[in-house]
């Protein structure tokens, strides 16, 4: 008759096999923490608001320009027109919309990246989350910005659908704008020399 291994090495092995497995979904739990836990939030106060989507904050006793992520506000020196073809300043009212959501401050900020001009990318509420506006959401409901990611999708839809801001006629989207408008004026500049 063939014996397995006794019985006292059989439970030392398996309680370094419970142990194992323990360390194991421990190590699972953390990374799985890690991943979903929501970015570090920054309260600022606010400074500047400088167009749609851009606004200064004071963070480390120095001035910090934020853009905020998932919309693209129209240009400050843009305009837009109505269904009745008149024209109006949908860029500076979009700075007045922005100027009025995010009040005198200070905004809670979650900062996600830099972009290519330097600008720290976050997303900003009026109050910590779950309270208080988010800024991006709240600027593509209002039509005075329109959404770059899925995020605020609904936000845009709804604004569309009530012809809020930018929707209630025709407008150039932002970046088509800077294209052009960026381009003009590299053209009309002078020559070096």
């Amino acid at each position: 008759m063939v014996r397995g291994l006794p019985s006292l090495a059989r439970l030392r092995w398996r309680r370094r096999f419970r142990t194992l497995a323990a360390l194991v979904l421990l190590a699972i739990f953390a990374f799985a923490a890690w991943i979903w836990l929501p970015a570090r939030v920054t309260t600022v106060p606010l400074v500047h608001i400088i167009d749609g989507d851009s606004l200064t904050v004071r963070h480390d006793d120095a001035a910090l320009a934020i853009r905020l992520t998932g919309i693209d506000a129209v240009e400050y020196r843009q305009d837009c027109a109505r269904a009745d073809a008149s024209r109006w300043p949908c860029g500076s009212e979009a700075r007045t919309m922005l100027e009025k959501l995010a009040g005198g401050g200070p905004l809670h900020c979650e900062v996600a990246a830099k972009d290519r001009y330097d600008r720290t990318l976050a997303a900003c509420r009026t109050r910590p989350f779950p309270d208080g506006v988010d800024l991006g959401a709240e600027m593509v409901r209002l039509g005075g910005a329109i959404a770059t990611t899925d995020a605020y999708m609904v936000e845009e839809t709804e604004a569309q659908a009530k012809r809020r801001g930018i929707w209630q006629g025709d407008f150039v989207r932002p970046a088509e704008w800077r294209a052009t408008h960026e381009r003009t004026s590299a053209a009309l500049a002078p020559p070096d020399g």
